[in-house]
């Protein structure tokens, strides 16, 4: 692993360019950067991308017409035609600003960008929040990309205090970022906490504080020690003790049971190691998405439209639920893994996410225009032992969607 020189302190600075060293150049510092492959993207695909982007972009102006002020976008009900919606500190408030603004991109559409830059106000005061730990997918898909599309020192002191937030749930004991607030003897993380260290890799790479980096490769390596399977599939919840770091327990509690594979579980660990390689070209987390990856893509219940069921594990196969939104995910990360590889893989892993983008584009998974409540994909599943958000528009399926069409448009260039 590409360390930090043991001499430098927790909160020392150092020379930007040595960041850019441990942190893979800039090349690669975008939030949906990506390689170059030797893979020729299929036409016909790209016509249905460019032809999505425009589906898409006229269906956020309808999202947007029935948003309220100062509420973000939760989820749509098609059977009774009502809305779901939050306040900006839900852990999903990220996503619709980071939609806009990957639509403008593709559009040019200002409408799109206006809206984008009127919601980040109100989502703004979220850098301070120290209550939760998604702040990644809170402050870097709408900041981030932001920041991205137009630098701005606002924008960059938002996400530098964004991480900052972040980092305070930092605990050494444990070796992670405290996931969900519980009682005082329980420190519980999840394996959606992978998606969030992006922003802490990133605060170091614009600040020179090595603590970010530190924090964001300790966590990803206390959860590759502890999360994982002799599979490669991953638990949902560990409970730490916080004082002496000792596993409590175990378990999957968005899933089917506790040892079963959650669909959308697997998709943020194999998005959240690929980004871990790409900051820090360390071979061990790139070999862990690999493995995630050959999980994922040999599994038995894994449908030839390669959308899975909510859980590869779930009652009822091959009736059960299929989710979107881990389809979207991992179309997004497989696309960036095959940038990683070479030969074979590369060509499988690209196939397959094509395969998914093409599921999704069609009229199953992707709403008619003008409906849906202006979401553009549909099936998603948020919750079923909560039994909240079944088979329902998703900010997230959406904003992966969208990014997993970015970067396979990329590839053409």
């Amino acid at each position: 692993m590409n360390k930090l020189p043991v001499t430098f302190g927790i909160n020392q600075r150092f020379p930007v360019w040595l960041i850019c060293i441990f942190l893979g150049g800039i090349g690669m510092l975008s939030c949906h950067s990506q390689k170059k492959t030797a893979y020729r993207p299929a036409p016909d695909l790209l016509q249905t991308i460019e032809a999505n982007f425009t589906d898409a972009a006229a269906q956020y102006k309808v999202l947007a017409k029935n948003l309220p002020a100062t509420s973000f976008p939760k989820t749509f009900f098609p059977t009774t035609g009502k809305y779901e919606f939050s306040n900006s500190g839900w852990w999903c408030s990220g996503f619709y600003p980071g939609s806009l603004l990957y639509l403008y991109e593709q559009t040019k559409d200002p409408s799109l960008y206006t809206e984008a830059e009127r919601i980040l106000k109100i989502l703004e005061k979220e850098k301070n929040n120290t209550s939760t730990h998604d702040l990644g997918f809170m402050m870097f898909c709408s900041f981030g990309n932001a920041n991205r599309i137009a630098t701005k020192p606002e924008y960059r002191e938002i996400l530098l205090t964004s991480a900052r937030s972040l980092a305070s749930r930092f605990n050494p004991a444990t070796g992670c970022i405290k996931s969900w607030d519980s009682k005082p003897s329980d420190f519980l993380v999840i394996i959606d906490n992978m998606m969030n260290l992006e922003l802490l890799f990133w605060a170091t790479r614009v600040s020179g504080d090595s603590s970010f980096y530190k924090i964001a490769v300790t966590h990803a390596n206390t959860t590759l020690k502890n999360h994982f399977r002799p599979d490669h599939s991953s638990y949902h919840v560990l409970n730490y003790d916080p004082k002496t770091g000792a596993i409590q327990q175990k378990r999957t509690a968005q899933g089917a049971a506790d040892e079963s594979a959650w669909a959308r579980g697997q998709a943020w660990g194999l998005y959240g190691y690929i980004v871990c390689y790409r900051e820090t070209r360390d071979a061990a987390y790139l070999a862990q998405a690999n493995a995630i990856a050959r999980f994922l893509l040999s599994h038995p219940q894994l449908p030839a439209d390669k959308i899975p069921y909510w859980d590869l594990d779930a009652p009822g196969i091959p009736n059960a639920l299929r989710d979107a939104s881990a389809a979207a995910i991992m179309a997004s990360a497989l696309i960036e893994l095959s940038s990683y590889v070479k030969g074979a893989l590369s060509k499988e892993y690209m196939q397959v996410a094509e395969t998914m983008l093409r599921t999704l584009s069609t009229s199953t998974y992707k709403a008619a225009p003008g409906t849906n409540g202006g979401f553009i994909l549909q099936h998603g599943v948020g919750h079923m032992p909560n039994k909240t958000e079944i088979d329902v528009p998703l900010t997230y399926a959406d904003y992966y969607f969208i990014e997993a069409m970015v970067r396979y448009k990329r590839i053409a260039r």
